[in-house]
């Protein structure tokens, strides 16, 4: 009973956190890197906790990481930026693996999608080479942080992989962040569209081929 009562604490305080965030209109600011930045640099020096903190507490629980990645070169120079993205990155994805794994695995399991179930026997075989990769890969997907908060991977191999893992692009974000947003923030809104329609048409492509090669594949008796 106590350890139900305890559960039951842990999701209403989520749920009072991220009511607080948006009556102080965290929410309103996270929508826009720069304008992101440009309220942590008011900070001072408690923008490094401010940023730290929001980052630790709120990506796990809706708010993309990347915002958060992207706005760090913006603020700070590339080497604090790494350091505190790394910083709220592994914060985020503990208290993300921790709650997944506290609140229960007979709620969360089912809410996996299929795409990440597959990896279940590589993580029983090679726990800190799957979540390394998983990281690499995917980085830090809310979704992901409750996979293997409730598969078997114990928390020291989870916390060390994921280390490991988000190190190479958030070094890069870190290190060329402030150069391409530079250089996107310059491209015009009709060269945006023509490369979104390019990239539809090229997913559509790719699906009829598909298609064409799967009807023209005989079945095998």
């Amino acid at each position: 009973m106590a350890l139900r009562n305890a559960k039951v604490a842990a999701v209403l305080l989520v749920v009072l956190v991220l009511l607080l965030a948006k009556w102080l209109g965290i929410f309103a600011r996270l929508g826009e890197p720069a304008l992101l930045a440009q309220s942590i640099q008011g900070l001072g020096a408690w923008g490094y906790v401010a940023f730290v903190a929001a980052f630790t507490v709120l990506q796990p629980f809706g708010v993309p990481g990347t915002i958060f990645v992207v706005a760090a070169p913006l603020i700070w120079p590339w080497p604090v930026a790494f350091a505190l993205s790394m910083t709220g990155s592994m914060g985020a994805s503990t208290v993300g693996f921790s709650f997944a794994r506290f609140v229960g695995r007979d709620w969360m399991a089912p809410r996996i999608p299929e795409r990440l179930k597959r990896y279940n026997d590589a993580l029983e075989r090679h726990a800190f080479k799957t979540v390394f990769l998983l990281r690499l890969v995917f980085w830090m997907p809310q979704v992901l942080h409750t996979f293997l908060g409730v598969s078997k991977v114990r928390g020291s191999t989870h916390f060390w992989a994921s280390l490991l893992g988000y190190a190479p692009p958030l070094f890069l974000m870190s290190f060329f962040g402030q150069k391409l947003f530079d250089v996107v923030k310059d491209v015009p809104v009709r060269t945006w569209l023509l490369l979104a329609v390019g990239l539809a048409a090229l997913a559509l492509l790719g699906l009829s081929i598909r298609r064409s090669c799967t009807v023209s594949t005989p079945a095998r008796r």
